[in-house]
């Protein structure tokens, strides 16, 4: 089983990232964190808060689970999952270049790789 708050790797290329999800409070959110092995300081923050967009965290999602709008659900603790929002930072060019914590609104990046994809139905 794999212990809370340790850093997963992805390897893209030639380049390892390192990455994790975490649940916040006080305002309930669920972040993905994703930042080059070799330079850690300079994070990527994604961030979904419950509002109009989507629901993060909470019942009746598991954990690390975000359910958009739309009624599709990604759960941000699979590596596939963050190499795909991973893969769209990079083409939005918000991978941050210089040491600090960028934070993004995550769920234009949950829109985009969601879009042409089937709702999930419980």
């Amino acid at each position: 089983m794999r212990r809370k708050g340790v850093l997963r790797t992805l390897m893209v290329g030639d380049t390892v990232w390192l990455w994790g999800r975490r649940h916040r409070h006080p305002d309930c959110r669920e972040t993905l964190s994703l930042r080059r092995a070799d330079a850690p300081q300079a994070q990527l923050r994604l961030v979904f808060r419950s509002g109009e967009s989507g629901a993060a965290g909470g019942w009746p999602l598991g954990e690390g689970e975000i359910i958009g709008a739309g009624g599709h659900v990604l759960n941000l603790n699979e590596p596939g999952v963050a190499r795909r929002f991973l893969d769209e930072a990079m083409t939005r060019g918000l991978l941050p270049t210089v040491n600090g914590v960028r934070e993004e609104d995550g769920w234009p990046l949950f829109e985009a790789l969601v879009s042409g994809t089937t709702p999930h139905t419980t």
